[in-house]
């Protein structure tokens, strides 16, 4: 299982290279790739009340249920999984993970932590939570659920989702702007044709946010420029998704943004192959596959961390919030643009003055980004 930094974001600009920081395998078992990684055997339970505060005396005990996918791809559930660690860190908060092999895992996942009566918060973590976590948190009433990136509209489920296509927005200005220019770094360089491109990953509404303000922003930065988007259908597909870049970058794209999970992995060294240059997502993946430096430019970070971490602290002040919804966007530090560990520094001034720009819109209601192609 890959190693993850566990240290929390609390300034606007992340690192020496921060851009605008505003803002599913297997069962219940031992080990990572799809069984269940044990931090702590302490079952400890506290009382089930919103009225009541938990203690470091007596830490909340969380069971994870990550998207499919796993633990290790870098990008989502790898930042889900830092959120829980620093709730460890800072709280003494116990924890087990279950990874799903696929979808239909996710229901018997859930099930099973809600009926050992020891946790005291269940994580739910991506959008293929939602169906069967409206079964099971109509089932187990007592029991307190957090799902991230979509909404189940239930007393004892507390919801968190992201402006992910204002975050989108930004990398797409940046993309805009400097594919119009003759641009060089790491291991990449523009070309003369105005194309950038974007992968996704299952064509779903989610990731239409993502496609959506990706296309908004590059737009805003230049209305010539040609965009080719494709899906790959498939969030766990590295070879897949370099294909699709090769085949993109080949056709004169500059740019790539990926919100594709582990299939964006093969788009960072389909870059390098290629001499251009990539967009990463979810975290920081400048430095998360750190290989791929040369060619990332920024990555739309969805501080899927902050929703975990925060949902535990909330369970702990007797905040828990069931029944609402926690939208994070820019304004809230829930997305962020950042720059690229290594090419951060190259990107030219006048550039990041823009984007400073289109932020602040963005935040002061001047610019209202879509979310989605029937709003565009």
């Amino acid at each position: 299982m890959a190693k993850i930094d566990t240290g929390r974001r609390r300034m606007l600009k992340v690192g020496g290279a921060g851009l605008l920081g505003t803002g599913l395998a297997g069962c219940l078992g031992g080990g990572s790739g799809g069984n269940e990684t044990t931090t702590d055997s302490d079952d400890g339970t506290t009382e089930d009340s919103d009225s009541e505060t938990t203690t470091e005396s007596d830490p909340l005990n969380v069971g994870m249920v990550y998207a499919t996918g796993g633990l290790g791809d870098n990008s989502f559930n790898d930042m889900a999984h830092r959120g829980i660690q620093q709730a460890e860190s800072e709280f003494g908060t116990t924890y087990k993970n279950s990874e799903p092999s696929s979808p239909s895992d996710v229901a018997s996942l859930q099930r099973k932590f809600a009926q050992s009566g020891n946790y005291d918060l269940i994580s739910c973590i991506g959008y293929v939570q939602a169906s069967a976590l409206k079964e099971n948190a109509d089932r187990f009433s007592d029991q307190k659920f957090m799902v991230v990136d979509t909404v189940v509209e239930n007393d004892n489920v507390a919801s968190y989702t992201f402006k992910e296509h204002q975050g989108s927005f930004q990398v797409g200005h940046l993309a805009g702007l400097l594919t119009d220019m003759d641009f060089s770094a790491g291991a990449g360089e523009t070309t003369d044709d105005l194309k950038v491109g974007f992968v996704g990953g299952k064509e779903v509404p989610l990731i239409k946010k993502f496609e959506t303000g990706f296309k908004a922003g590059v737009a805003h930065a230049n209305s010539d420029v040609e965009l080719t988007t494709t899906y790959a259908g498939t969030y766990q597909d590295p070879g897949q998704g370099q294909s699709i870049a090769n085949s993109m970058y080949d056709n004169g794209a500059d740019i790539i943004y990926h919100a594709a999970g582990g299939t964006g992995n093969g788009i960072f060294k389909a870059a390098q192959n290629k001499g251009r240059f990539a967009i990463g997502v979810d975290s920081d993946q400048s430095k998360s596959l750190s290989d791929y430096s040369d060619v990332i430019l920024a990555s739309m970070v969805k501080y899927v961390d902050e929703a975990v971490y925060r949902s535990v602290e909330r369970t702990m002040s007797g905040n828990f919030g069931g029944g609402s919804v926690q939208t994070l966007g820019l304004e809230q530090n829930g997305v962020a643009a950042v720059y690229g560990d290594e090419l951060g520094s190259e990107i030219p001034d006048s550039v990041k003055s823009k984007l400073e720009e289109s932020q602040t819109k963005i935040a002061d209601g001047d610019i209202e980004v879509p979310s989605s192609p029937d709003n565009a």
